[in-house]
C-alpha cells in the first residue's frame, strides 16, 4: 500500500452495518464489525455506529465506551420475507430500505459536522452513497466494504447452481453497485476478490484497497484453551482419542453442509464424529438427510453458541471442515486456524488465500462430495501431520490476518482520504513551506 498520512487520533467515523455482534448474533459479519469497533476505539477513533435495533436477551448488549455512540435505524421486514436478514427475499427488500434510511442518518451526521468519514458495510450505506455521488466534495469521504458478494454469486458467480437465486438477488445487486460507484475507496477482503469487485461492481483498480478480514488473537486466546476443548468433548460424550470434525456456520444451502453429509455417508468405515455449530433455516432438512443416511449417532448439531463455547469447540476439534459452496473470507476458518487446526475447505471465495494445500490444509472443488471425502480420508489417515499444518495456519493468521495488521491497513486507507482534506483545512504556519 502507498505511504499515506496516518489517520489522526480523534478522527470521527460513522460505521454503517446491518449487523454487529453481540447485538445481532455471532455470524461472520457480526464478529467482523464487533472486532472492527474495538480496534478503531483502541486507535483513539471516535465511532458512531448506525445499525438496526438489537435482539433482546442476556449478553447481547454492546460494551460501553466513551468514544462509541450508537444510533438505531428501524429494520422492518416485509410480509412473506421471512426472518430479518436471513432470507434472500428479506435481503433484497428490507435490507436496501434499511440501507437508505441508515445512509440518510449518516448524511445528517456529516452535514452537521459530526463525522469526518463514512464507512459502510454492504447495502447499509445506500442513502449516503446517493448523496455522496451527487456532491462528493461537499460530503465526507466514503469507504465501502461489500464483503463476500454473495448477491453476485461469490467469486465464480454461480450462485451454487441456483438460477432463481440470481433473479431474487437483482435488487440487492443494484444497491451494492450504487454504493461501490459512489465510494472513494472500495475494500477487498481477499486478493481473489479484487478482480471480482472490479468486474461485478464496475470499480477501477485504483479505488480498490486490500484490507483482509481478520481475527482478534488476544481475545480468542483468552476465550478458550485445551482444557476448554476437553470439557466440550466430555459434555458431548466424546472420548479424548476420538476424531472430531468441526464445522461452524449458518445452516443454509450455500454453506454446503448437505454436501459434507453426503461425503461422510461414504466414510462409515472411518471413525469420526461431526460437530456442527450453528443454526438456520436448513437445519430440519439437514437433520432428515443425516437420519436417512444412518449418521444420526455420529453427528451433533449443537446450535448457535456464545463465544466461549464456540471457541471451546475449536479447541476440541481434530480437523476443521468448511464445505461452503461460495464464500467471502470465512471468519470461522480463520478462527479455526488461529486455534491451530488444520482445515479441509472448498476453493470458494477468499479461502485459497488462507487454506494452502500441503501447508495449512486441503482444498477441494465446491459442491462435490467425492473429492471432499477423499480429502477427509487423506487428512484422517495422517493424524501426525495435522498439528504441523495447524501450527502453520496459526502462523499465517498472525502474519496476515490478525486485527493488528488489518487495522493498520484500514487506518492507512482512511488517512489516504482524510490527509488531503486535513492539509487543505490546516492554517499556514509562519516560517514553513
Amino acid at each position: 500500500m502507498p505511504d499515506h498520512p496516518v489517520t489522526p487520533a480523534g478522527t470521527r467515523i460513522a460505521v454503517l452495518t446491518r449487523s454487529v455482534g453481540p447485538l445481532h448474533g455471532v455470524g461472520g459479519l457480526e464478529r467482523h464489525v464487533a472486532d472492527l469497533l474495538q480496534h478503531l476505539l483502541e486507535r483513539d477513533v471516535e465511532v458512531t455506529l448506525v445499525t438496526r435495533p438489537g435482539v433482546a436477551g442476556p449478553g447481547t448488549a454492546l460494551p460501553e465506551h466513551r468514544r462509541l455512540h450508537v444510533m438505531h435505524v428501524p429494520y422492518r421486514t416485509f410480509p412473506m420475507a421471512g426472518r430479518r436478514g436471513t432470507t434472500i427475499l428479506d435481503r433484497s427488500t428490507a435490507y436496501p430500505v434499511f440501507g437508505y434510511l441508515a445512509g440518510r442518518v449518516a448524511l445528517a451526521l456529516a452535514e452537521s459536522g459530526r463525522v469526518d468519514l463514512v464507512y459502510g458495510h454492504g447495502a447499509s450505506a445506500a442513502g449516503y452513497a446517493v448523496a455522496h455521488r451527487r456532491r462528493p466534495l461537499d460530503t465526507p469521504p466514503f469507504v465501502f466494504n461489500p464483503h463476500g458478494l454473495e448477491e453476485f454469486g461469490g467469486v465464480d458467480g454461480t450462485f451454487g447452481g441456483r438460477p432463481a437465486k440470481r433473479i431474487a438477488y437483482a435488487p440487492l445487486r443494484a444497491v451494492v453497485r450504487a454504493c461501490a460507484r459512489a465510494a472513494d475507496r472500495v475494500i477487498a477482503t481477499d486478493r481473489v476478490l479484487e478482480p471480482v469487485i472490479g468486474r461485478c461492481l464496475d470499480v477501477d483498480p485504483d479505488r480498490i484497497r486490500l484490507v483482509p478480514n481478520a481475527v482478534d488473537l488476544r481475545r480468542m486466546d483468552a476465550l478458550a484453551g485445551p482444557a476448554d476443548g476437553d470439557r466440550a468433548r466430555r459434555e458431548l460424550g466424546v472420548s479424548p482419542g476420538e476424531t472430531v470434525l468441526l464445522s461452524v456456520g449458518r445452516i443454509e444451502h450455500n454453506k454446503g453442509f448437505h454436501v459434507l453429509a453426503d461425503a461422510l455417508a461414504t466414510m462409515t468405515d472411518v471413525p469420526w464424529r461431526w460437530v456442527l455449530v450453528g443454526g438456520g433455516s436448513g437445519r430440519d432438512a439437514l437433520e432428515r438427510q443425516i437420519a436417512a443416511a444412518g449418521l444420526a449417532g455420529r453427528v451433533h448439531i449443537v446450535g448457535p453458541q456464545l463465544d466461549a463455547a464456540l471457541h471451546g469447540w475449536y479447541e476440541a476439534a481434530t480437523l476443521f471442515v468448511h464445505p461452503t459452496l461460495y464464500e467471502g473470507s470465512s471468519i470461522a476458518t480463520l478462527e479455526a486456524m488461529a486455534h491451530g487446526r488444520a482445515v479441509v475447505a472448498t476453493q470458494a471465495g477468499g479461502l485459497p488465500d488462507k487454506v494452502r494445500p500441503g501447508e495449512t490444509g486441503w482444498l477441494v472443488p465446491p459442491g462435490r462430495p467425492e473429492p471432499l471425502a477423499a480429502a477427509l480420508r487423506a487428512a484422517l489417515a495422517a493424524p501426525m501431520r495435522l498439528p504441523r499444518l495447524g501450527a502453520a495456519g496459526r502462523a499465517l493468521v498472525e502474519s496476515e490476518f490478525s486485527w493488528a495488521s488489518a487495522t493498520d491497513r484500514l487506518m492507512a486507507v482512511f488517512g489516504e482520504l482524510l490527509g488531503p482534506r486535513q492539509t487543505a483545512a490546516a492554517p499556514a504556519v509562519a516560517g514553513t513551506e
